[in-house]
């Protein structure tokens, strides 16, 4: 559990406008800490089965959060991703890799028919 200092400075540091303190951003920051903190003490206590169950909840609802903050809010999900250090969701990733190879092939590049078919098949999705 978090002190209410370190909680205030995490929401001190991501909040949107000045009486912020539930947005997306910030809840997804304390759960991070939260989370970083659970894993440091199931470390040291690994046959502490209930603060794991508490751990797998807090990374669902962390998940859940960064998913619909996806897609709400794209330029505060990258923001959060990197100051954070979060491991971007696979549709980010997807999106990027298909905007890349159109950018080729608008530019006159010649694009790998792995790479084509990737799009053909995002397409259909």
């Amino acid at each position: 559990m978090l002190d209410a200092k370190k909680k205030q400075l995490i929401i001190n540091k991501f909040k949107t406008h000045a009486t912020d303190t539930g947005s997306a951003e910030v809840q997804i920051a304390i759960l991070t800490e939260e989370i970083k903190d659970l894993t440091k003490h199931l470390q040291q206590h690994k046959h502490d089965h209930s603060s794991r169950r508490g751990l797998l909840k807090k990374v669902g609802e962390r998940r859940r959060l960064v998913r619909y903050l996806e897609v709400d809010n794209q330029e505060g999900y990258k923001k959060i991703i990197d100051a954070l250090k979060l491991k971007p969701t696979n549709r980010l990733q997807r999106e990027e890799e298909i905007k890349k190879i159109l950018d080729a092939e608008i530019a006159g590049e010649e694009v790998a028919p792995e790479a084509a078919a990737k799009i053909e098949t995002e397409e259909k999705i």
